[in-house]
């Protein structure tokens, strides 16, 4: 090959969906100088053999943002590039056949609604007249989304290669990446067969090959093979192009049309791992070997449903094997290990469904250095040191594909590779009744069961099996003292001569106070957006000690360390350290029996950290509180954490062991917001409620400071606000949020407070015209729950203790 060139401005890697897509969008973006290499031929890895359907719902509303860019690109994509794509809104029909299943359907069905996509309620005839071929006696109702459809995905890779090929982007095909270059922790070219390319960032769209090539730089991409069948049909009788998707999750089957046959398959409970040993040399274009054994658990019931298919002849049992990833979320973003390096793969068997919009969305983080809005639950920075045993990677991967049409329960746990990260409390707490939860790993204590009760979890759409023993942990933290154990907090050191100035030019809050001081702060993007939520503590002149949540340790790690400038150094000690929060009006008293020091308000006032004795042991006291009560966290060495929990468990008055789950209330009553769901890169101070937290009235400049002056001078497009409804009303997130008839937003997060007795819910009230006070506390809201609207009250102040009398003790 000639024509390869030696310079380029960037390099994708892998010619399935994703990467012509990135490729295409790239090119209009004005990324001309781009390279697409492709090992084999474009589609040849997964993209070829994938069903096709494409639905756009999602939990999170940006996700479901991008997907619908997928199906507005799909509508135009032929008429640009004049190849056919297969591209049909033929919409998507979703069904339930039970209680639980139809609460869940129509909890989706609000959704939809919060986010603005339109979706029908249906009965099960008017069901059946969209899908004349099923069955219906078991089917309660479901729900119809008419901008859903489907692709031919080679057809509509081949239309995206085009359009990239028409901006100018160059597309080269049997040309494999032997090697990926690296000089002092950057990008600076790829090796071929046929030459060198240097260039200044590289995408790795490679599908299930991705984790393997992109450990060869040191970067982490979590996502291992599955095998995946689908049946293909003769031409059944009845069966019109018209024919809506169908997916019917309680027998674990999708359906759609495919030249007046049916295409459909299913997501079995007990997986097929594929390639554990690597996957072959040379493997392209082909598919395995059909396992009609393991396929026949569907049988019976596709039949049942569709009839029809007892006497369809079949064209081919096709067994393809797909990345799956740990979460069932696909990867998206710059790698943290290495700056210029991005992926996109692990789709999870609905790439044809992300790829336009994701490709869309990595071509802008590529030229741009951002995404266009955020997308925490598809980064790849969501993933921590766990993820990068394999082992573990496919346990749990497995584990998320058997659950991909079962019922997804509020608040369910992963249950398969575990426990793997321990405190050093973890046998105490689960002798002491622990129902453990688990996050990046680690293994953390939810909820504790009482005697009489068994520390199981029980799933339900309604209040769960522990909302009376999570109500019995709230009471403690109200009216006496509750010991949580965090050890799984992220915690960082960050040392240097310049490490208050570095730091005070990341953190919206002013850091650079008097050693003790403790800073409760966002870092923000220069759109103002809070990329991080942490608490800091300044324990020496070129010392300090940061805080973040569980989750965001490799998130929040690669945001301070890719912004701080000059002599600094910073490092994660999360492992070395374990918390225990004492939280309560009686934690002074309680701390106090077995401490020397003086912990008074006067010589311990709130937002200050000490170090102190308790029980003997140096502890890292830090005066703050996620609970809204008088307290204390308590960061100590892993070896003396069992000497400390067991001191201050003894004798009389010892505090209430409590779990995440009454933190999640308990937060809730006070207003305290939760990044990843309240906040995030969307969401600036001033939209939040937390302008009281940066420094504006200082001269210090900080990332994101003009963004947010611009906001404090000309107002705000959306508010967030605390809602409150009957008790009875269940409040998990998302539901819609209507003022004076008109929606206006979503709740971000929800819950019940056991103190107020309500049902609690948070969440942007949002006008294009622009949202002050007065226009958030004028209005009369309602929440639609479930596609039903119920009555709501709006407050901005905090339902509990507004003015921290509590906090301040």
């Amino acid at each position: 090959m000639t024509d390869l060139p030696s310079t380029a401005r960037a390099v994708v890697i892998g010619g399935g969906i994703v990467g012509c897509s990135v490729a295409y969008h790239l090119g209009k973006l004005g990324w001309t100088d781009t390279v697409l290499l492709e090992r084999k031929k474009l589609t040849s890895g997964t993209t070829f053999h994938a069903a096709g359907l494409v639905g756009q719902l999602r939990t999170s509303a940006n996700i479901t943002q991008l997907l619908g860019h997928s199906v507005a690109l799909y509508r135009t994509l032929e008429a640009e590039t004049g190849l056919q794509t297969g591209w049909k809104m033929n919409g998507g029909l979703r069904l339930a056949c039970n209680a639980d299943r139809w609460t869940e359907v129509k909890r989706q069905a609000t959704t939809a609604h919060s986010f603005g996509l339109e979706m029908h309620l249906l009965t099960p005839k008017e069901a059946q007249d969209l899908w004349p071929l099923m069955t219906i006696d078991d089917v309660v109702g479901a729900a119809y989304l008419p901008t859903d459809g489907q692709a031919n995905p080679s057809d509509i890779t081949q239309s995206l290669a085009k359009g990239a090929r028409m901006a100018g982007v160059r597309i080269f095909e049997d040309t494999p990446v032997t090697r990926i270059l690296v000089e002092d922790g950057r990008i600076k070219g790829v090796e071929t067969p046929f030459g060198t390319i240097a260039c200044e960032k590289v995408v790795c769209c490679a599908g299930q090959w991705t984790r393997d090539l992109a450990a060869t730089v040191g970067v982490n991409v979590p996502l291992v093979s599955v095998e995946h069948q689908y049946m293909i049909t003769e031409r059944i009788e009845g069966v019109t192009p018209t024919l809506p998707t169908l997916r019917d999750p309680d027998r674990r089957t999708y359906w759609k049309e495919e030249v007046g046959g049916l295409v459909w398959g299913g997501y079995e409970p007990n997986p097929k791992p594929w390639a554990v040993k690597g996957i072959p040399e040379g493997f392209h274009f082909e598919t395995l070997t059909p396992d009609f054994d393991h396929y026949a658990q569907f049988m019976d019931d596709a039949i049942a449903r569709v009839p029809a298919l007892a006497h369809a002849g079949v064209k081919q049992l096709l067994n393809g094997p797909e990345s799956f990833t740990p979460d069932g979320n696909f990867i998206l973003g710059e790698a943290p290990e290495l700056r210029n390096f991005y992926v996109g793969a692990g789709f999870n068997a609905f790439g044809i469904a992300s790829g336009g919009g994701a490709g869309m969305a990595l071509a802008e983080w590529v030229a741009k250095g951002e995404p266009p809005f955020d997308l925490w639950p598809v980064d790849i920075r969501r993933f921590g040191p766990p993820h990068r045993v394999t082992d573990y990677v496919r346990t749990r991967t497995l584990e998320a594909y058997a659950k991909h049409y079962t019922i997804a329960w509020p608040a369910e746990e992963m249950r398969s590779a575990r426990p793997l990260r321990r405190s050093p409390l973890y046998a105490h707490l689960k002798a002491a009744g622990a129902c453990f939860g688990e996050k990046l790993g680690w293994e953390r204590p939810n909820w504790f069961a009482g005697p009489g009760e068994e520390a199981v979890d029980r799933y339900s759409m309604a209040r769960p099996g522990w909302h009376e023993a999570v109500g019995r942990e709230h009471r403690a933290a109200r009216e006496h003292a509750v010991l949580i154990d965090q050890t799984s907090f992220a915690k960082f050191r960050l040392t240097g001569r310049d490490a208050a100035g570095a730091l005070n030019r990341i953190a919206a809050g002013n850091v650079d106070r008097a050693e003790g001081s403790l800073t409760y702060t966002q870092m923000l993007n220069a759109k103002g957006g809070i990329e991080c939520d942490l608490t800091i503590a300044r324990l020496g002149p070129r010392e300090f000690y940061i805080v973040t949540g569980t989750g965001f340790a490799t998130h929040d790690f690669d945001w301070i360390s890719r912004n701080l400038q000059g002599e600094v150094h910073l490092s994660d000690i999360t492992s070395s350290m374990a918390v225990l929060s004492l939280m309560g009006p009686t934690s002074r008293e309680i701390l106090s029996r077995h401490s020397p020091d003086d912990l008074s308000n006067a010589a311990f006032p709130f937002g200050t950290a000490r170090w102190i004795s308790v029980a003997g042991c140096a502890v890292l006291a830090l005066r703050v509180t996620y609970v809204g009560e008088l307290g204390w966290e308590l960061h100590m060495p892993v070896e003396v954490a069992v000497t400390v929990y067991e001191a201050l468990m003894s004798g009389e008055g010892a505090p209430v062991l409590a779990g995440y789950r009454a933190i999640e209330t308990l937060r809730l009553e006070k207003g305290y917001r939760a990044w990843g769901a309240d906040i995030g890169p969307d969401h600036t101070p001033v939209e939040a409620g937390l302008a009281w937290a940066v420094k504006m009235k200082t001269g210090i400049d900080f990332i994101g400071r003009q963004a947010v002056a611009a906001q404090l001078a000309e107002g705000v497009k959306k508010r967030l606000a605390t809602f409150t409804a009957d008790p009875s009303v269940v409040l998990l997130g998302r539901e819609t949020i209507y003022r004076n008839g008109q929606r206006v937003g979503w709740l971000s997060s929800g819950g019940y407070g056991h103190t107020v007795g309500k049902s609690i819910g948070m969440g942007y009230v949002r006008h294009p015209d622009g949202v002050t006070e007065d226009f958030v506390l004028s209005g009369s809201y309602e929440l639609e729950v479930a596609s039903e609207r119920v009555p709501a009250q709006v407050t901005l102040a905090p339902l509990y203790d507004p003015l921290n009398h509590r906090v301040k003790g």
